[in-house]
């Protein structure tokens, strides 16, 4: 039996004991251990508070009207030209009326709303093109409520970007720091500013979720994908960093709806920044043209061409009238390098061709054969009409099924074809690769693996070279394009 007081003893042990167990547990770790030399980082997400009070006053509010005329001769074609059968007898009268009353009748005004900063104090204003395309009045509502007139100093279609400008601004106005788009990282946090809906001063946070996306909006396309949320009316907005400096324009969305889906689109602030001071001086943005169209080099082109990775920009066409023929640079080239820029994707380099001061002469780097040439181009300016340096690819194909004709002057002529001779496609076979390649009756064969076609001899030659499972690269001419497409014979 044990005695009360060993029975204490007893007990002061096992509490000691219990005590000791107890701080052994709290003291071990409940995940793994952190090796030395491990750095911990806490993310949080941050207050746009303060942000948002500085920057709201920098950001407008825009409101344009535009005339709508009435289609010409509605009127009269209500009245008349009904000799024949008159759709009165079987609409009756009455519907008619109705009808022609829906139509515009006389001049009516559209209404239009979007957004937009002031970027000096002079009272200059970015926006997006669009918001003030045709607009007859334009009306800038300010944070402070006051309410100005402007006028378009200058826009650019292609890369939707306008500068208006206050009348007669008073005060010490507010503007806007721009920053550095080229330094935007992937996952950073960005704000956006906008009147969505006419709702004005609407603040919204997202992050970068990519960069140089291609939306097909223009031939100049390098947004900025962001989820910060963007709706009608944020168009020309600004999207800050938390910085606060401007990194981009809000422009597009993609939504099935018409509302805000999480992918947003703004023109990244560094193209706006090159082109300002030509909108502001000459009210038009003035561009360079090297004269050729490109397109991307896929790995089935690369490996025709003998190049062992798909990098640069392949001509496709040149402009005999335009700076890249005059300098030697030929169908089939592939781009590499512009002014000391490597040329990665064909994309870069309409933008870079575009920025090129007008007269510049600058060094091109080509592949030709395996081989690199560089030429010395001077670059002359972009004119209406005339062909940007892109085209789009054509995905490479695994056999082909075509049935050619050769070209013959009055063909030629009663087709309006580009050429005079050469071969000419008159049939795709349905379900080949070619039918899914989009060949079509019409195209003009030029080249097959680099060897000229003026004749069906020629044709014929080129394609008894082939042997089963080769790449066989054509070079077609299409209407006044010209592109590059690979095909694989079966075997």
């Amino acid at each position: 039996m044990i005695k009360p007081a060993c029975l204490r003893v007893f007990s002061l042990v096992v509490l000691l004991s219990a005590f000791c167990v107890c701080c052994m547990l709290a003291t071990k770790p409940a995940v793994a251990q952190v090796q030395p030399g491990d750095a911990v980082k806490t993310i949080t997400i941050p207050s746009f508070t303060d942000l948002a009070k500085r920057l709201m006053p920098v950001t407008v509010h825009i409101s344009t009207s535009r005339t709508i005329k009435p289609p010409k001769g509605s009127t009269h074609r209500f009245q008349g030209q009904f000799d024949e059968e008159d759709p009165r007898e079987f609409f009756g009268d009455d519907f008619m009326r109705r009808f022609f009353e829906q139509m515009p009748q006389r001049e009516q005004k559209q209404r239009g709303l979007g957004s937009g900063f002031i970027i000096d104090r002079e009272g200059y204003v970015l926006t997006n093109n669009h918001v003030v395309d045709g607009a007859d009045e334009i009306k800038v509502t300010l944070h402070d409520e006051k309410q100005y007139d402007a006028t378009v100093i200058g826009r650019d279609e292609k890369t939707d970007i306008a500068l208006i400008k206050l009348k007669e601004p008073k005060g010490d106005l507010p503007f806007a720091e721009l920053g550095d788009s080229d330094a935007l990282e992937i996952g950073e946090w960005v704000l956006a500013i906008g009147n969505p809906f006419g709702l004005q001063e609407t603040v919204t946070q997202g992050i970068v979720s990519a960069k140089w996306r291609k939306i097909g909006q223009g031939p100049y396309d390098d947004f900025i994908q962001t989820d910060a949320s963007i709706n009608p009316g944020n168009s020309g907005g600004p999207l800050f960093n938390l910085s606060g400096k401007v990194v981009g324009l809000n422009t597009a969305i993609f939504s099935p709806s018409g509302g805000n889906v999480g992918i947003g689109f703004a023109i990244p602030i560094n193209i706006a920044k090159n082109i300002v001071p030509q909108l502001k001086g000459k009210g038009k943005v003035v561009r360079g043209w090297l004269g050729v169209v490109v397109q991307k080099v896929t790995p089935e082109l690369a490996k025709s061409f003998g190049i062992s990775q798909g990098r640069g920009a392949l001509v496709a066409d040149v402009d005999k009238e335009g700076p890249a023929a005059k300098a030697g640079i030929a169908p089939g080239d592939i781009i590499t390098d512009y002014d000391g820029k490597e040329i990665k994707e064909m994309d870069e380099l309409p933008m870079l061709v575009a920025q090129t001061e007008i007269g510049k002469t600058v060094e091109v780097s080509v592949l030709r054969d395996g081989k690199k040439k560089n030429h010395s181009v001077k670059i002359a300016e972009l004119k209406d009409g005339k062909g940007r340096e892109q085209a789009q690819a054509q995905e490479p194909q695994k056999n082909f099924g075509i049935a050619v004709r050769e070209i013959t002057p009055e063909m030629a002529q009663r087709h309006g074809l580009a050429k005079k001779d050469g071969v000419v496609i008159t049939q795709i076979e349905p379900g080949t690769e070619a039918d899914e390649a989009g060949l079509r009756s019409g195209d003009i064969i030029e080249e097959i693996n680099r060897a000229s076609i003026r004749s069906l001899e020629d044709y014929n030659r080129a394609l008894g070279k082939i042997k089963a499972g080769d790449n066989i690269l054509f070079l077609l001419r299409r209407g006044d394009n010209a592109i590059w497409i690979v095909l694989k014979q079966g075997k």
